[in-house]
């Protein structure tokens, strides 16, 4: 039987050179001797692998199909290591809402664009969490790490004891071509674009109020965050503490601005959590009902036209928890076209306009008034602080507020 892999008349010494393989096979039909390279190099290379099997009564073509198939596995088993080896990895957790034309959007383009090396990715509801990102880095090197990463949220990219390593080693870059983000992100008062070039971002999520008039008894509708902790909705509102983005967002910012009692006056302000998609029908319950609700901005278009419940951008800004993406420096010239297509457009378009999360493009209409201002960190700030610890004493600081401890 002829193969492409060898000739049975071929030396003992030449196959087992060739393929370490058959070495184990001729072991295990009884010619033990063959680990040893001495006999090997001498009396092997005076033998054929016929002759060797002949000898022994070990029929022939029942051996060769044997170590045809050894060799073939072995190649398919090599073949995906060098695969995987050179496949770009994803990792992202994307908006609910968006989610799924997103995922598609990203399928018909791969269908499209051919890519010369495969890609692995998992694309997450953000509902998901991001636990499995963070197990998985803790126990990932360097260079078995994801090589773009996508997701919402400070706590996960800006921790020292996963993302902050890479950072400071300098392993990321922001290869978007954005000379400047969309002018709602990049004007006198709000500039979202890492100065460093190291973090890119491709959206943001707003916080915004969801006002039941019904339930005020007197107080004005608020219009600020200030309005907010100013003491008149002590147990009456709602925060999407589910939603850990955000909610450390919105933690993170009232901290900034109003320091450790700011965030106590928020715990104060606590009566449930409820998911958005409750908010928007809260009037309708019959248990006591918050009179301010937090949320993302993409709820607010589950509202019904003439209810009690009216949404309310914040004058002094919408918090924004950034969806960030991050891509390693090392694999440029494959991560170049991936990243331009999160970054594009198209992307931007769903991202704006199926979620309302705006989107940096600058070609993008967010179709939000320049009234309507956005409440950022700011990169100063993220750099003059460790977040993650200063996320864990604003938490611990809500929740003795909310449990009455201070």
């Amino acid at each position: 039987m002829a193969n492409k892999y060898f000739d049975i008349k071929d030396s003992l010494y030449d196959v087992t050179q060739k393929y370490k393989e058959s070495i184990d096979l001729l072991k295990s039909v009884g010619i033990d001797n063959i680990e040893d390279e001495n006999m090997r190099s001498t009396i092997g290379k005076s033998i054929s692998l016929e002759d060797a099997l002949r000898l022994k009564k070990i029929a022939v073509d029942t051996f060769q199909s044997q170590l045809i198939e050894r060799i073939e596995n072995n190649e398919k088993s090599l073949k995906k290591e060098i695969s995987e080896k050179n496949a770009v990895k994803i990792a992202g957790i994307l908006p609910c809402p968006v989610r799924v034309p997103l995922t598609e959007a990203f399928e018909e383009w791969i269908e499209e664009k051919k890519l010369d090396y495969p890609l692995d990715y998992e694309l997450k509801a953000a509902s998901m969490g991001i636990e499995w990102i963070k197990d998985a880095l803790k126990n990932q090197s360097k260079d078995s790490l994801s090589d773009i990463f996508i997701s919402a949220g400070f706590d996960l990219f800006f921790d020292k004891k996963l993302f902050g390593k890479y950072k400071s080693e300098n392993l990321f870059k922001d290869l978007t071509d954005f000379e400047n983000y969309n002018e709602d992100f990049h004007n006198d008062y709000i500039q979202l674009q890492d100065p460093n070039r190291q973090y890119s971002m491709i959206g943001v999520v707003p916080a915004v109020f969801l006002v039941n008039q019904q339930e005020l008894q007197g107080r004005k509708i608020p219009t600020s965050w200030e309005d907010i902790i100013n003491g008149e909705y002590k147990n009456s509102v709602s925060l999407p503490i589910g939603d850990f983005d955000l909610f450390n967002a919105i933690l993170l910012n009232i901290y900034k601005n109003y320091g450790e009692d700011g965030v106590r006056r928020l715990g104060q302000c606590l009566q449930r959590s409820m998911h958005p998609s409750e908010m928007v029908k809260s009037h309708t319950k019959k248990y006591e009902r918050p009179v301010v609700t937090i949320m993302p901005y993409f709820f607010t278009k589950m509202i019904k036209k003439g209810g009690p419940m009216v949404a309310v951008w914040p004058k002094d800004g919408a918090i924004i928890s950034p969806i960030f993406m991050l891509s390693k420096k090392d694999k440029e010239d494959k991560l170049k076209p991936i990243v331009d297509f999160f970054a594009s457009k198209e992307i931007g378009e769903i991202l704006s306009h199926n979620g309302k999360f705006p989107s940096v493009n600058p070609e993008v209409n967010n179709m939000i008034t320049k009234e309507n201002k956005y409440m950022w960190l700011g990169w100063d700030y993220i750099k003059e602080h460790d977040i993650s610890t200063l996320i864990k004493k604003c938490e611990e600081i809500f929740n003795n507020a909310v449990k009455g401890d201070d």
